[in-house]
């Protein structure tokens, strides 16, 4: 793309992001930057159109931008905005707070984001599955009922209801969680297996091994702490906006579950998704912008926004840039923070 071409693109998502309406020749001409008349303005934009950077809706001389031109404008034409340093102020009270745990920390972050961003955001936290078991406890319940309670190093607490086929004494319930405490505390939940179940099954002795039933209780308590949790968040601005239909926003509410699977591949350290590029997202005329966050120098979650294709992308993607960061900070250290930073420069010199 040649520079005026460029210039004029430009020109036209900046526009179009501020005012929602189709861009006409005659408003780009009055921009002292453009510096062309409106009969070369109109030539480009029909190029531009062509191209497929553009389109042209029936009932107005304007144009808009594509899914195409947005993209190419984020990597090619966009300067981002710094944040300043009183908005850095505000991000850390809001994503600090009193979070204590991994998951209270990407609430906030989640919260903090969407109170910024006036958009709906997206958190992903699969954190559970580099974390180890601290804690294992059976607390009877009522006649044949037990909950299993399991504590993570994470800080996540997660119970099950179990029911057995007769009742236990004291010291059995003592017995078998010191058993669980002795074989579980400090296991990674990635290694939590099936067969390794099996094998602490095996080991049971006595009275106990009528007890498997709650030892496999701990094998589906650890197969759900280690599934990925997906929190969408502000979910009033979605409605509240009017750029996309109204059943587009009530089907993406009910099917958040099925997000994750959408936030794999990275663009720049940036993920991006539009709702008409390939048909994976469920919101025409919408945007997904999402970044990823680590614990300990792995992938740990992601966090973003979902908006209107029509993003001011160049506040929004500072913030996410930032506040994953930020979260990742917070899990695991500076150190981690200028390791996942250096890798991302090396990655940008190939």
């Amino acid at each position: 793309m040649d520079s005026r071409a460029a210039r004029i693109l430009a020109a036209i998502i900046d526009d179009y992001i501020r005012t929602g309406e189709p861009v006409g020749s005659k408003a780009l001409a009055e921009k002292p930057e453009i510096g062309v008349s409106s009969a070369t303005i109109r030539n480009t934009m029909a190029a531009l159109e062509q191209d497929g950077y553009l389109d042209h809706p029936h009932t107005s001389a304007g144009r808009v931008p594509t899914y195409k031109g947005f993209r190419y404008y984020i990597e090619n034409l966009m300067a981002p905005e710094p944040i300043n340093p009183e908005q850095i102020n505000v991000i850390d009270s809001l994503l600090e707070g009193d979070a204590f745990t991994d998951d209270a920390i990407i609430q906030n972050a989640s919260t903090a984001l969407a109170e910024i961003t006036k958009c709906a955001t997206i958190a992903t936290n699969h954190s559970s599955k580099f974390s180890a078991i601290t804690k294992v406890d059976v607390i009877p319940t009522g006649r044949r009922m037990y909950v299993l309670l399991m504590i993570t190093s994470n800080g996540a607490i997660k119970n099950k209801v179990c029911r057995m086929e007769f009742d236990l004494t004291d010291e059995q319930t003592a017995d078998f969680t010191r058993f669980l405490n002795e074989h579980l505390s400090g296991v990674n939940l990635e290694n939590m297996s099936k067969e390794y179940i099996d094998d602490l099954s095996a080991a049971l002795s006595g009275y106990m091994l009528s007890m498997s039933p709650l030892l496999h209780a701990v094998f589906e308590l650890s197969e759900e702490m280690m599934r990925d949790s997906v929190e969408v968040k502000g979910e009033a601005n979605l409605l509240a906006c009017g750029d996309f239909p109204m059943e587009d926003v009530m089907k993406f509410i009910e099917h958040k579950a099925e997000l994750s699977g959408l936030l794999d591949s990275a663009f720049s350290g940036i993920n991006i998704k539009f709702g008409e590029e390939d048909g994976t997202f469920a919101i025409s005329n919408g945007a997904m912008v999402s970044a990823s966050y680590y614990k300990d120098g792995k992938p740990a979650g992601t966090l973003g926004v979902v908006g209107p294709m029509r993003l001011d992308y160049r506040k929004v993607i500072p913030y996410i840039e930032y506040l994953s960061r930020k979260v990742t900070r917070l899990l695991s250290g500076d150190s981690a923070v200028l390791q996942i930073e250096s890798e991302e420069e090396d990655n940008n010199d190939k």
